[in-house]
């Protein structure tokens, strides 16, 4: 491998810093947004399919208390 120098391999990633489409700031709200809803959802589910197999194992095993 050639060496870089330092200062040439920091141009080199502000050049291709600039080539990085950025989002808006809207587009990353709405972003936030949807992953806050989608985590929401996601620990709804969880939520139920654990009580639905904490009932289910109970009643089999005949743990009712």
């Amino acid at each position: 491998m050639a060496k870089v120098s330092p200062f040439k391999f920091l141009q080199e990633v502000r050049a291709e810093g600039q080539k990085v489409t950025w989002p808006t700031r809207k587009e990353t709200t709405v972003t936030t947004i949807m992953v806050f809803i989608m985590v929401f959802v996601a620990s709804i589910f969880f939520l139920a399919a654990d009580q639905f197999m904490r009932i289910a194992v109970s009643f089999l095993l005949g743990l009712n208390s």
